[in-house]
């Protein structure tokens, strides 16, 4: 099989990776990057192409896919705690 085929993967697989390269490519990533981003994504949380066999399924990793909601889906936004006082109570005097 030649290097980069994507033979071995799952339609599942294919389907995520080009949905996760759509949303790339609405960011203004270049076609390019954006598949080879796709694939990244794809292969750290399924951990690559899967064989077949009984057994041999893993679980998933879904921290790559959190990361990237998280990283895209805040804009500028304040910190937790910005903008508070400082300091408790007032003393009474």
């Amino acid at each position: 099989m030649a290097r980069g085929s994507k033979k071995k993967y799952t339609g599942k697989q294919k389907r995520q990776a080009e949905h996760i390269e759509e949303g790339y490519k609405e960011r203004g990533v270049s076609e390019d990057e954006a598949e080879r981003r796709a694939w990244a994504t794809v292969n750290k949380s399924s951990g690559g192409g899967k064989k077949s066999g009984s057994g041999r399924g893993k679980k998933t990793n879904k921290g790559p896919s959190k990361k990237g909601g998280k990283k895209s889906g805040k804009k500028g936004g304040r910190k937790k705690g910005a903008g508070r006082k400082k300091g408790g109570r007032k003393k009474k005097s």
